[in-house]
């Protein structure tokens, strides 16, 4: 199948998403791309409870009620997500690129837009139970009431760990934290809020066995060489991701030590092809969700004149390309 639309967002994180609202602003047709299940990049990855305060005007929000916000921001004109999909190949054509994607379909568009944070996650792997993948076994919380009345085992040490432990203590039935080590890397006022909780928490312990069928029913958990068993309906995975650039590193970018380097339009070397937040580098340069999003709205302005040189790249007032009724 091939999509055809005025802009491709490759990455779904808040600069992609922000981005999605502006190009809809500016009257763009637009697919947001991302290898990740659920949109939110980072936030959603690693830390959805804790909370952000780079945001302007915004004195404190947590980073999933964020990434809803972005996303309700952006839905009157109607982005065409397409998660669990990654950007593989890229061609020229006349008046744009073919993207190919990681299931094997192509999207045509007539510019692009790079947001992918520091690049596709890959979510580490538990040592045993791979095979309950959507039987049980899962990497993310998008939604905590899913789990209400459940028995929940989350393996790891780091924020998103400690912050799904605590975000479902309330609502699931019994929650168990298994960490390899007895110290943790999250942090240390979630870690006190941990232990004041009603969290099982076991240290020096890994998740040695998976046992059920068809859906998870129960872990082994060994702890100092002593293995025990746990009733458990979901296993979270929270042992962190890797990142990488992946085929991006093959599309002719400029590109050093993971960052593409853009000027002030941000624009990459490649015509047609813009990038803002994470993912990009230059003189100057703070890693601030704030910044990314004034990156995404000069990228998507100056690719809005780059497409049509009659179009001016200052867009105006926003409140000129409001959907009907998006102000309230």
């Amino acid at each position: 199948m091939t999509e055809s639309v005025d802009l491709l967002i490759v990455g779904a994180g808040p600069v992609g998403i922000y981005g999605a609202y502006y190009a809809g602003a500016r009257s763009m047709s637009t697919v947001v791309l991302d290898s990740l299940e659920e949109p939110g990049g980072q936030i959603t990855a690693m830390y959805p409870e804790k909370s952000i305060f780079d945001v302007g005007g915004i004195p404190g929000i947590r980073g999933r009620d964020l990434v809803a916000q972005l996303v309700a921001q952006a839905e009157p004109f109607h982005p065409h997500y397409r998660l669990g999909e990654q950007a593989v190949g890229l061609a020229r054509r006349d008046g744009g690129f073919t993207v190919t994607t990681s299931k094997g379909e192509a999207i045509e568009c007539r510019g692009i837009l790079i947001t992918g944070g520091i690049g596709t996650f890959t979510p580490r792997p538990l040592p045993t139970g791979g095979e309950y993948a959507g039987r049980g076994v899962v990497n993310f919380v998008p939604d905590p009431n899913v789990y209400a009345g459940s028995e929940v085992v989350v393996v790891g040490g780091g924020d998103s760990a400690v912050d799904w432990a605590l975000m479902l203590e309330p609502i699931a039935k019994a929650v168990t934290l298994v960490h390899r080590r007895a110290g943790f890397r999250a942090h240390p006022h979630s870690v006190d809020m941990l232990r004041a909780s009603s969290v099982q928490i076991l240290t020096d312990a890994q998740v040695s066995g998976v046992f059920g069928d068809p859906n998870v029913e129960a872990v082994e958990v060994t702890v100092l060489g002593e293995p025990r068993r746990v009733p458990c309906d979901t296993l979270i995975a929270a042992l962190g991701f890797t990142a990488n650039l992946g085929p991006l590193l093959d599309w002719g970018l400029e590109i050093s030590k993971r960052q593409i380097a853009v000027n002030s339009q941000c624009a990459t070397n490649i015509p047609g092809i813009y990038a803002a937040g994470d993912i990009v580098d230059y003189l100057g340069k703070v890693k601030l969700i704030a910044t990314g999003f004034g990156e995404a709205a000069t990228a998507v302005n100056n690719l809005a004149a780059y497409l049509d040189p009659e179009v001016s790249a200052f867009p105006g007032h926003l409140s000129d390309y409001a959907a009907p009724a998006a102000a309230g």
